[in-house]
């Protein structure tokens, strides 16, 4: 990545969870299957979806027990103040009778990527964005159903949302500073709009921006490893919250949660891959999570999981 960056050669690129199978493409080497769209970015046009088709979407949740048994490893290390906040995830088994590559081509989501008939990617949240020396992170922590009456002032005013929330860009401002010479947060908790089927979400952002110093341009894969995996979907103190999530979770994120993008050749911009629909040999499933402070409640964190299931088209009415 550096070699590339510093070489001014566009690329496109994919970074797992564990940063330990990280692909990477020329442009002109992307393998047939591989497709993206990273607000505009993009080697294929999407078809707009228009409705006219139905569409039948399944979530069958894990039972509450078994979320609840996950729970509580994360929360004893939170009551033992070995960490502030841990962003527990789960697979939620889905049916659907869209492809992958359908989901792909109707997503509204900003950030897409299709690999294959392997996993589709749609996400909401940018990672890292560089132009020139300019740098800039836009965590995002905090979920409402736009539906409900006063979403944005509730979300805004929630005190277990606020404190998640200034945890994270506490930690990603940490975080930006290991490469960046100057950090300031330049807007904190504004609201992002996220369309699915059932309707629209509202999702609470901040923007964390910083210069890096001379010498630093085009070294993208030395920044990124600087701060992955990424702090909106892991938690803080992040080393020791690393393990309670290996601990709590006993499964395999794989690429969700890791970190996709592209170089133009001009500009670097990543995005955090949540919003993640698998293949597997049981069928597909749907990785979603939040985070949870020892404040939680175990029944609403287990609703925003499932919550969090859905498909990022425009809404229609065979969800179950």
């Amino acid at each position: 990545m550096d070699r590339l960056g510093k070489s001014g050669i566009p690329f496109v690129f994919i970074i797992d969870y564990r940063c330990a199978r990280p692909l990477l493409w020329g442009l002109e080497e992307v393998p047939q299957g591989i497709l993206y769209n990273f607000r505009g970015f993009a080697n294929v046009p999407s078809p707009f979806f228009t409705g006219n088709d139905e569409v039948i979407f399944y979530k069958k949740p894990i039972p509450y027990d078994r979320y609840l048994a996950s729970y509580q490893v994360a929360l004893k290390g939170l009551k033992r103040g070995e960490s502030f906040l841990i962003n527990l995830s789960a697979p939620t088994p889905i049916e659907t009778n869209l492809t992958i590559r359908q989901i792909f081509d109707y997503s509204t989501a900003p950030y897409r990527l299709c690999l294959r008939e392997e996993f589709v990617c749609f996400s909401p949240e940018p990672f890292v964005i560089i132009d020139g020396r300019q740098i800039a992170t836009y965590p995002m922590k905090g979920t409402i159903d736009a539906s409900v009456p006063d979403a944005a002032q509730r979300v805004l005013a929630n005190p277990k949302e606020a404190a998640e929330h200034a945890t994270i860009v506490d930690l990603l401002r940490n975080d930006l500073s290991r490469v960046a010479d100057k950090v300031w947060v330049e807007k904190y908790r504004y609201i992002d709009v996220v369309e699915t089927q059932r309707g629209k979400l509202l999702q609470v952002s901040s923007e964390i921006r910083g210069e890096l110093p001379p010498g630093s341009t085009g070294a993208f894969g030395s920044i990124l490893v600087q701060m992955l995996p990424a702090g909106s979907v892991t938690g803080a103190p992040k080393p020791r919250t690393l393990e309670l999530i290996e601990e709590a979770e006993q499964y395999d994120r794989g690429y969700y949660t890791g970190v996709m993008g592209y170089f133009d050749g001009k500009r670097f911009e990543s995005s955090v891959m949540i919003r993640f629909i698998e293949r597997t040999p049981q069928g597909l499933i749907f990785k979603s999570g939040g985070g949870i402070s020892a404040q939680s409640d175990p029944v609403g964190e287990y609703q925003e999981l499932i919550d969090k299931v859905y498909l990022p088209i425009p809404a229609f009415p065979s969800e179950h």
